[in-house]
């Protein structure tokens, strides 16, 4: 079975309660690996350094209060009854949302968007109602469509959270598992401890990075059960401490705990919400992990384990430090020093394996966002390695992978304290907590079509909260809270930069393109002697002809019988179905055997293997010639017309009754069907055929242009790729200067190059550079 077609089918088919219960199982160790560990340092970064613990307990119970309400709010109100139900046809993420905005509003940053596009399946808006509920809505949309500037606002918001997300990446695997490893502390004295955590935390990471390009496929069995094990053990030691040491801490989750702590402890109270913010680190994973699960499964799984086990924990450290005054020193405040001692080995051990399960998630997160951006033109093209051929979305990137390494280990070796790790760990959080809660707001009012007052009241009330938190992170910027910053920066600035080249070198194009009037004019030889075999000239225009086909025309003797003009673009959104994968169309008379094939990803798409592309290419236009579609006598009037000119055609999967192409030797059916052979061959090569349906009949003439596609298929296929090499035009601005002439340039240098994007063989591959000036 086509792997793709799976992909729909698990969407369409009705789930079972077995089933719910299964994903839910396995969602913990995917989207709760971050969020179950975070009582290993949330109060031990509180009680850091800006409170300290007293006799009257007000300040434990306070952040007790601080937390339980933090959770209640944030996860389960905001993510899991409100944000999980903004899903983009099952996926989750910033982009999810950015990419409902796109096409809600016309607001999209790529630039080969077509009509035809909103045909799609999986991009027909579900509306709520017949039409915009208030006119306040129709407004926004209309002055989010007419100014480019607010566009541009869109794409920085959500490639903002997309940063910070990345940088979550780093932080999150070195505080989780130097917190996990900082349990060493006890069995040894404080002079030596400090010289093992840190080694043991590298060497964590390392191991754990070294292994990512095996796959998670082969562990991830295991995920779930070491993060079942995990809370199982928190929530009964917390148990444990609340009836040993203090049954009446229950009293604390009131509200007025908090107001009692911020009134004791003031302005330190304020900063120390820094620390209490690391509670909810990983709830952003809900929602981001959400294609790979199911909304119901994620809030069971939630529901009715991990929060009441978070709880329970919480809990349960506090009952034990408000009955233990004498421990002194704040840094013995902290999750290992409320364990019983004879479980501290044990524990230990799953708190490793819980780190590094947390840790996996969030690293096989930051590869799937590289990936969309990637496809969505706002991340250089990178390696991307599928792990798995069974399971959808398993991917290792190698360069990404790496630069990770470095910077977990320079964060690790540069802190060398949770303090700080938490500091920078809790500004990325509520950052991209913030991001969600804007485009939120705007989701609520164009896609769900509610009243602003709706919108309103979410961003004040959800935004007020994160706003308190993101205030005292702020105030740690010089202990810890720079790094997030300056890492979301970094990323940013390649991001933009690419995209911004991306979309000049777009312009330029079809600004540059040649008039089909011109070819057309040349008559069916296009000047030149056309010898067998099919040219695959990539370009991104889904419209015209690219400038760079003029320099074949006019420098070589010859070209290839059959022509076709290949775009591979992306749409906004998660998946396109396989049946309606390829949008193939004439380019002239059927004579002059130019075609133009659009193939069309959505961001979480896998794209196929050069060979089995390149099949499903020859059967998607060799359907195309036999529907009988009109052909094209394209002039430049109608150009903008061209879109109203294609056929939808799918994969080979998709049409078991249509063409489909053989490349063996074994004799078929003839009472069933017909084969087109093509004649014997002069020297060995492998034999193609297209096995055609007996109904309906095809006429003489498409039996013709069947045949000469056949023998052009057999004698080869050749990808025609043109490099730009951009320059900024003379009197440019110093900042358009440096990102074209040095930002883009140096990126296109060192990212892979279109052709690795085709999985083209080198052999086949025919580069042509020219230089733009923009």
């Amino acid at each position: 079975m086509d792997p793709e077609t799976g992909i729909y089918k698990n969407h369409v088919k009705k789930e079972s309660w077995r089933t719910i219960l299964t994903l839910a199982y396995q969602s913990l160790g995917v989207v709760y690996g971050d969020l179950s560990t975070s009582p290993l340092y949330v109060y031990k970064s509180t009680f850091a350094e800006d409170i300290e613990h007293s006799e009257t307990n007000e300040e434990i119970f306070g952040v007790l209060s601080f937390v339980f309400w933090t959770l209640t709010l944030v996860p389960l109100l905001k993510y899991v009854f409100i944000v999980l139900k903004a899903d983009d046809n099952g996926e989750g993420g910033t982009f999810a949302l950015y990419s409902l905005l796109c096409r809600h509003a016309r607001v999209s940053s790529l630039p080969n968007c077509q009509l035809a596009d909103e045909e799609l399946s999986d991009y027909k808006k579900e509306n709520t109602g017949s039409s915009l509920q208030s006119s306040f809505g129709t407004r926004l949309k209309s002055t989010l469509e007419r100014h480019r500037v607010l566009q541009r606002f869109l794409l920085v918001l959500a490639l903002i959270g997309t940063c910070m997300v990345i940088g979550d990446g780093v932080l999150t695997p070195s505080i989780s598992v130097f917190s996990a490893v900082s349990g060493l502390e006890f069995p040894m004295s404080e002079k030596h401890h400090k010289y093992v955590e840190v080694p043991i935390a590298c060497i964590i990471l390392i191991v754990l990075f070294a292994l990512q390009h095996y796959g998670t496929h082969r562990v991830g069995f295991l995920f779930a059960p070491i993060v079942l094990t995990w809370l199982l053990c928190i929530s009964a030691i917390g148990l444990y401490n609340i009836l040993h040491f203090n049954p009446s801490v229950y009293k604390a989750l009131s509200p007025h705990y908090m107001y009692k702590f911020l009134k004791k402890t003031q302005k330190g109270g304020w900063m120390s919400l820094g620390g209490i913010l690391l509670c909810i680190t990983g709830s952003e994973a809900m929602f981001a992990d959400l294609g790979h699960f199911s909304q119901l499964s994620i809030k069971i799984a939630f529901t009715s384990l991990v929060y009441p086990a978070l709880v329970l924990a919480y809990m349960g450290q506090a009952a034990y430090i408000s009955s233990h005054h004498t421990v002194g020193s704040n840094p013995k405040i902290g999750f290992y020093v409320s364990v019983p001692e004879k479980l501290r080995w044990p524990v230990l051990v799953i708190a490793v394996l819980a780190a590094i399960v947390g840790s996996q998630a969030i690293i096989t997160g930051t590869f799937s966002i590289i990936k969309q951006c990637s496809s969505l033109d706002c991340f250089p093209r990178v390696k991307i390695v599928h792990t798995s051929s069974k399971i959808h979305g398993q991917i290792y990137i190698p360069e990404i992978n790496w630069i990770l390494m470095v910077l977990c280990l320079a964060v690790t070796i540069g802190f060398r304290d949770t303090k700080r790790m938490g500091n920078a760990s809790g500004f990325a959080v509520i950052s991209v907590m913030l991001v969600t809660t804007c485009l939120m707001s705007l989701v609520i009012v164009l896609c769900w079509q509610q009243s602003v007052f709706v919108a309103i009241c979410f961003v004040i009330f959800f935004g007020t909260i994160e706003a308190l938190y993101f205030s005292a992170s702020l105030v740690k910027f010089t202990e810890g809270a720079w790094v997030p910053v300056a890492l979301a920066l970094s990323f940013f600035i390649v991001m933009y930069v690419w995209h911004y080249g991306s979309i000049k070198r777009y312009e330029f194009e079809l600004q540059n393109k040649v008039s089909i009037n011109w070819l057309l004019s040349l008559g069916p030889s296009l000047g030149i002697v056309r010898v067998r075999g099919i040219g695959l000239i990539h370009t991104d225009l889904v419209s015209g002809i690219p400038a760079i086909f003029s320099h074949f025309v006019t420098n070589l003797p010859a070209f290839h019988q059959v022509l076709v003009f290949l775009c591979i673009k992306s749409v906004p959104v998660p998946h396109v179905r396989p049946e309606e994968r390829f949008l193939v169309g004439r380019i002239g008379p059927k004579e002059y055997r130019l075609y133009r094939c659009i193939v069309r990803y959505g961001y979480r798409d896998v794209h196929k293997d050069d060979m089995e592309f390149e099949n499903d290419l020859m059967c998607s236009i060799a359907e195309f010639i036999r529907s009988g579609s009109p052909e094209s006598n394209v002039t430049s009037e109608d150009l903008g017309k061209e879109d109203d000119k294609m056929t939808v055609v799918g994969t080979r999967s998709t049409h078991a009754d249509g063409i489909q192409m053989s490349e063996h030797s074994t004799e078929m059916n003839e009472s069933v069907q017909r084969e087109i052979r093509s004649p014997p061959p002069t020297q060995r090569r492998k034999k193609v055929r297209f096995i055609v349906p007996e109904s309906p009949k095809i006429n003489m003439g498409t039996r013709e242009e069947l045949q000469e596609l056949m023998e052009a298929r057999e004698a080869g296929i050749a990808y025609i790729l043109g490099n730009t090499y951009m320059n900024a035009k003379k009197g440019s601005s110093w900042m358009r200067r440096f990102a074209i002439d040095y930002g883009y340039e140096f990126l296109r240098r060192n990212s892979r190059t279109s052709s690795y994007a085709l999985s083209v063989p080198h052999a086949s591959t025919l580069e042509v550079g020219m230089i733009y000036h923009v």
